[in-house]
């Protein structure tokens, strides 16, 4: 096998693509693939200011990586999730990187605005991964308007949107199959998010944070290894292995067969929370219940 660009020994052969490729073309395949994307989404321009979402993992490393390498207005959001040394490494990894790529980063302490991941799994019923997705998403948003960004770019890759959409299917939540799309546009109270590595594997995404040299906290979240996700991954690459290029087909026929039906039906009710101002379902947003819970639990 030879790299289909130069002829040279390949690094690595993507089935999916038919493609093998040496280093420096891999690099090269990788970025303008990115940047594809980023326009067949219409996902942001130059003109856009960009927060990249990272958490010291390779994807949302290697993407700040790749949109400062092609000339982006990105700079970087860091969320302290106050999960003992395992949140102190990736923050140490994350001010070391925006220092290699002399971009800014904004670090916000969930300890300081609310309460770590640990004590807040004490005070409600959901699962530490879902009290940490709601977080997350309050202040990505939250802090993208406090400080005039337009646009949240987070890492997801393929692996992560194709098992997510496939516990969505099993399970038919037609309310999540109609937001379940690489970009969602801005609306009252919301920025626009966008996810430029929904296309590449997340083998993809590690190789070409290795061969940059990019430093990453290389362990999974101590709260992750009970995630339903784990298991749809999982289910999911021995069908790969199996029938190679069926994770990017699922993923892109749903895009375009199917998408768009749920994208119909899906409607959202929001209203302004009464106490912090933020889009929510309800009178008062779930973050600002899961407040009120810690400070009870506090009393």
């Amino acid at each position: 096998m030879k790299c289909r660009i130069c002829g040279k020994k390949p690094i690595i052969y993507m089935p999916q693509h038919r493609l093998a490729l040496c280093r420096e073309d891999f690099i090269s395949w990788f970025e303008r693939y990115t940047e594809r994307t980023i326009k067949d989404f219409r996902m942001f321009t130059n003109e856009d200011r960009v927060l990249v979402t990272v958490s010291g993992g390779k994807d949302s490393l290697a993407l700040w990586h790749v949109l400062r390498k092609l000339g982006y207005n990105a700079d970087g959001f860091y969320l302290h999730l106050g999960i003992g040394e395992y949140s102190e490494r990736s923050r140490r990894k994350v001010e070391e990187f925006a220092e290699r790529l002399g971009a800014k980063v904004i670090v916000v302490d969930l300890m300081e605005e609310l309460a770590g991941i640990p004590e807040l799994k004490k005070a409600t019923s959901r699962e530490a991964c879902s009290v940490c997705g709601l977080v997350k998403r309050y202040n990505f948003n939250r802090v993208a308007k406090e400080y005039g960004y337009n646009v949240v770019a987070t890492g997801h890759n393929l692996d992560d949107e194709a098992s997510s959409l496939l516990a969505n299917v099993i399970n038919w939540n037609v309310k999540y199959l109609g937001r379940k799309y690489p970009v969602l546009e801005e609306e009252e109270g919301f920025v626009r998010k966008v996810k430029p590595f929904c296309k590449f594997t997340e083998k993809e995404t590690a190789l070409y944070a290795l061969l940059n040299g990019i430093e990453f906290v290389e362990e999974e979240c101590p709260y992750s290894e009970d995630a339903s996700s784990i298991f749809y991954k999982e289910t999911l690459n021995r069908i790969e292995e199996k029938f190679p290029g069926t994770k990017l087909r699922f993923y892109l026929e749903y895009l375009r067969k199917v998408y768009p039906r749920f994208r119909e039906v899906e409607e959202r009710e929001l209203q302004r929370c009464k106490v912090c101002g933020e889009p929510s379902p309800s009178e008062v947003c779930p973050v600002c219940r899961l407040k009120e819970r810690v400070a009870e639990r506090k009393a």
